[in-house]
């Protein structure tokens, strides 16, 4: 599976090690003909492109999944699991206490898979998080129903990501934890009898940890979802009452769905409180039943390529488009929609429909102003976008994404100002006003949304280099060849990338220093 687009378009493999190695990539650039400049420039002119991606399974989704079968009485399957930096995190986590996960994929390199999971009772261990929200934010209520400690860490930027609602919250609920942000270890709680089933021993209650807790849920939705996904094992249950404004809202739904697929009942009801109604969710001591899942696309993933097609006036599609669902990537159908885009539902007969984006003629894509703090993880996306708009662009509600995996206000206002662009910070959210952009390195952070977003600007932005692609595996691997394949590129030769990235950076011996382009190529050889 993956992206496919006009004519002939062989990419080879050893681009995503030079993208690794390198950390820049020339970003391509298409004309409002769409031609791709570059390569091609001296080509014929071309339309605009037409392409269908295929993107790997739902990163929230797929973790979530992993999660509930880990914690399940019985096995579980998980077919179109995705495979990314954030899932492996993630069933390397649960492997380190003691499940079992098997993976099968139709063929390598494939962008999902088949995931058998076979519950055990938990043990401690070590959990390496990387940069993975969901690592961080859902495996540490799990430890609290460990035998043996669990020694938590990640990347150098995961450890100032907001961590200590979480971490109270838990100590609230009678959890033991050493410390207050990565690195942290959770130490066990008491005996965890376990059940038998067959060989296996499964997790069972504890009983000496529950209760009713606060939590300021204002950071992320995930302080959220990893106690309920946690609480069904706790033996006095679970009665959350979040405080602070709870961002990404659909997250939460996306989570109680799953424990209710799995027969877990969350009670949610709003109550008065001098600040207002808020909302509580309790859960009582339940088995949590195995099952099959299947995971759809990742729709904030696939926005990038739409809104590829909306800055270019090219044609994207996007097949099994789920015709439901909770992922807030969704909302990027009205969204473009709303900047002067064509957007197409296609339903199937089958069940498997699509959904088709072409992008307006030139002059007459059009900022929006939207509330996003539902929707926050979009804001790269569409942020992007706003910047090649014709008129001002205004994001709003998105305060909480100062704590995501870089400060991406700053981060976005920033890089779009570094290109020319005028792009101001605002209390809870981020102003476009469309400006002529220019060339230049577009700064990741160690952000896959960062780096996505570089790639839509770098479409009608000749000589934008975006640093560190490579980040775009935690939740998409392989984006810098989906992405040239869905334009009609052939990928670059390790010395012809060597050689754009040191053009395009107007550095004669490239970005490493000197024979640059030899280094690379001998170190693919």
């Amino acid at each position: 599976m993956g992206p496919s687009g006009r004519g002939s378009t062989p990419v080879c493999s050893i681009i995503v090690y030079v993208c690794s190695q390198n950390k820049n990539w020339p970003a391509p650039t298409v004309d409002l003909a769409g031609d791709p400049a570059g390569k091609n420039a001296t080509d014929e002119a071309r339309p605009p492109f037409a392409a269908t991606v295929t993107v790997g399974g739902s990163k929230s989704i797929t973790n979530r999944a992993l999660v509930i079968a880990a914690l399940s009485s019985t096995p579980s399957t998980i077919h179109g699991a995705l495979r990314s930096r954030d899932t492996e995190l993630m069933m390397n986590a649960l492997r380190a206490m003691g499940t079992e996960i098997h993976a099968n994929s139709d063929y390598a390199g494939a962008p999902n898979h088949t995931l058998k999971i076979t519950p055990h009772k938990l043990r401690g261990g070590v959990v390496e998080c990387g940069l993975a929200g969901t690592v961080m934010r859902f495996v540490p209520p799990i430890a609290a129903i460990a035998q043996g400690a669990v020694f938590f860490d990640g990347d150098p930027e995961a450890r100032v990501r907001p961590m200590s609602a979480v971490l109270e919250a838990l100590r609230g609920l009678g959890v033991q934890i050493d410390g207050d942000r990565l690195p942290f270890t959770v130490n066990p709680q008491g005996p965890n009898r376990g059940a038998t089933l067959g060989d296996s021993v499964q997790p069972e209650h504890t009983p000496d940890i529950g209760g009713e807790v606060e939590i300021d849920s204002s950071a992320s939705s995930q302080f959220v979802s990893g106690l309920l996904l946690a609480a069904p094992h706790y033996g006095r249950g679970l009665i959350l009452r979040p405080t602070g404004e709870v961002p990404s809202r659909p997250h939460i739904d996306m989570t109680i769905d799953m424990l209710n697929e799995a027969g877990v009942e969350v009670d949610e009801r709003e109550v008065s409180t001098p600040n207002g109604p808020r909302t509580v969710f309790e859960i009582r001591p339940t088995e949590i039943k195995g099952r099959t899942w299947v995971i759809e696309p990742d729709l904030s993933n696939a926005a990038a390529f739409l809104g590829a097609a909306a800055v270019t006036g090219g044609t994207v599609t996007i097949p099994d488009w789920p015709a439901q669902t909770t992922q807030p990537g969704d909302q990027i159908r009205d969204i473009l929609s709303q900047m002067g885009a064509t957007v197409t539902f296609n339903e199937s007969p089958d069940g498997r429909h699509s959904l088709t984006v072409t992008g307006p003629r030139p002059g007459e894509l059009r900022g929006v102003e939207l509330d996003m703090s539902a929707i926050g993880e979009l804001t790269p996306t569409v942020a992007a976008i706003a910047a090649l708009a014709t008129t001002p662009s205004v994001l709003t509600g998105i305060a909480h994404l100062r704590g995501h995996e870089t400060d991406r206000l700053a981060a976005l206002t920033t890089e779009i100002n570094r290109l020319g662009g005028k792009a101001t910070e605002l209390d809870d959210g981020i102003r476009i006003d469309p400006v002529p952009l220019h060339g230049g390195l577009w700064h990741s952070y160690a952000d896959h949304r960062m780096a996505t977003a570089g790639a839509i600007i770098g479409l009608r932005t000749p000589g934008v280099v975006v640093e560190n692609i490579a980040t775009t595996a935690k939740t998409m691997p392989n984006f810098d060849m989906r992405w040239m394949k869905m334009l009609g590129i052939d990928a670059p030769s390790p010395a012809e990338l060597a050689e754009q990235v040191a053009r395009q950076l107007d550095a004669p011996d490239g970005p490493a220093g000197e024979n640059f382009a030899d280094k690379v190529s001998k170190a693919v050889d």
